[in-house]
């Protein structure tokens, strides 16, 4: 069996709070104020941690995306909350998973109006989850363009080619890498001449967090 990462939204009222078990996961602020563990998080910021977990909202409530990597067997959820409304945006098999020590890393991928990422692959599987702007998205010999909001997944091997819209354009994307990419780029351009290319793209890491529970 497969772990499985999935995304979902949850939005907490006023006061409104979310018990969590344990489990590899990173938890980002699209708008609001969250208290998790020991930190109050805004708009834009993230956690991370292994660790079963409480989720409080502030004064104005909180929109917040939380990836979780599983075991697969559809058994895992919220443990108790209160006033919450939370859906699940896309869940993947991670069949892609490499082999093992692992390592969760959680980031941002911002562009100018326009901008792309030439044909490249990564070292791991993930899913990403667009914040602003708009994205077309072609591997596997398909294409699909996402708007805030929308969530895809990438096996990591397989190739991507990304083309922003005309307006600036951000993901939030968590993926599962070999622990050996530790705080580094998980990138691999497949195209000679794209590698000295300039690069639009910006990155932004949340979390690069080596996992205990899971491994290829």
């Amino acid at each position: 069996m497969y772990p499985e990462l999935r995304l979902y939204e949850d939005v907490l009222p006023n006061g409104g709070e979310a018990a969590l078990p344990a489990l590899p996961r990173m938890i980002f602020v699209v708008h609001g104020a969250l208290a998790v563990a020991d930190r109050t998080l805004s708009d834009d910021e993230a956690w991370s941690g292994e660790g079963a977990v409480m989720l409080k909202a502030g004064g104005a409530g909180a929109t917040v995306w939380r990836w979780e990597l599983v075991a697969g067997d559809g058994s895992e959820r919220l443990a108790t909350w209160t006033d919450v409304v939370t859906h699940e945006k896309l869940s993947a098999e991670l069949t892609t998973v490499p082999k093992g020590a692992l390592l969760l890393r959680g980031d941002s991928v911002a562009f100018p109006p326009g901008g792309c990422a030439y044909l490249h692959r990564h070292q791991g599987p993930g899913i990403r989850c667009l914040l602003e702007g708009g994205i077309r998205i072609d591997t596997r010999g398909h294409s699909h363009s996402y708007g805030p909001g929308g969530a895809w997944y990438e096996t990591g091997p397989d190739g991507v080619f990304a083309q922003a819209a005309d307006r600036p354009t951000r993901f939030i994307r968590v993926m599962v890498l070999p622990l050996a990419y530790l705080g580094k780029s998980s990138v691999e351009y497949l195209n000679e001449e794209d590698k000295a290319k300039p690069k639009s793209q910006q990155y932004k890491i949340f979390a690069d967090m080596p996992l205990i529970a899971i491994a290829g």
